[in-house]
C-alpha cells in the first residue's frame, strides 16, 4: 500500500507538518547558557547564500604568517597559508548586532585548546545571572580552541552548540564548528594576518 492509499496519511498533511517543524523555534542553549538564553529564531537570520570562495589578494598585501579573512555579511572565515598552498572555507556564527560587531585589521596573539570563558564587563552588566569562569569542557562557550587576536576579548573559536554557525548568534567572537576550529589551530599561528570585513 502506498502513503496516498494510507489511511490518515496525505501529501498535504505531510507538507504542513513538515512546514511546522520548520516553523517551531530552536533553542540557542540549554538553561545556564553562557552566551544567550533567547530563542535563536526569534534574534537571529539564516544563513545567505554568499558563501563563496575569495582570492586573497583584494584584502592583504601578502600571506606573510598565514592570512584569515572573516566576511561578517556572508558568515565565512578564509584562510590562506603562507605559501598560499592551503586554502580554507569556514561557514562561521558572527555577532548578534552591529554594535557588537568589530571589523577591520588585527592579528593572532595567542593559539589555546582547551580554552577557559569569563565574561566580559558588558556580558556582566548585560547578564548579570551569567557565572564569572567556566573551565575547558563541554560547557565551555568557547568550544575546544581559542585564537585570541590583538583586540581584547575579541575570539575566533569554536562552538558546542553547532545551531548557531552561519547565524547572528554570537556576543562579538567569530564562532566555528569546533572540527574546524581544531584544523585553523594547526594552521594558523602567532602572527596570522586577521582581517575582518
Amino acid at each position: 500500500m502506498t502513503d496516498r492509499h494510507r489511511p490518515g496519511v496525505t501529501r498535504r498533511g505531510l507538507i504542513l507538518a513538515g512546514a511546522g517543524a520548520l516553523a517551531a523555534p530552536a533553542l540557542a542553549q540549554t538553561p545556564g547558557s553562557t552566551e544567550m538564553e533567547a530563542e535563536i529564531t526569534a534574534t537571529v537570520a539564516r544563513n545567505i547564500s554568499s558563501f563563496r570562495t575569495l582570492d586573497w589578494r583584494p584584502f592583504f598585501p601578502d600571506t606573510q604568517n598565514g592570512a584569515i579573512l572573516v566576511d561578517i555579511t556572508s558568515r565565512a572565515l578564509h584562510f590562506w597559508s603562507e605559501d598560499q598552498s592551503i586554502y580554507r572555507l569556514y561557514p562561521t556564527s558572527v555577532p548578534m548586532t552591529e554594535d557588537l560587531t568589530r571589523t577591520g585589521r588585527t592579528a593572532v596573539t595567542r593559539l589555546v585548546e582547551g580554552p577557559s570563558w569569563s565574561p566580559t564587563p558588558a556580558m556582566r552588566e548585560r547578564n548579570p545571572e551569567w557565572p564569572d569562569f567556566i573551565g575547558p569542557g563541554p560547557d565551555n562557550p568557547l568550544g575546544t580552541h581559542a585564537l585570541h587576536l590583538t583586540w581584547q576579548y575579541y575570539r575566533i573559536h569554536g562552538t558546542h552548540d553547532t545551531r548557531k554557525i552561519g547565524r547572528r548568534s554570537s556576543n562579538g567572537c567569530i564562532g566555528l564548528f569546533n572540527e574546524h576550529i581544531a584544523e585553523l589551530y594547526a594552521l594558523a599561528k602567532v602572527g596570522t594576518q586577521v582581517l575582518l570585513i
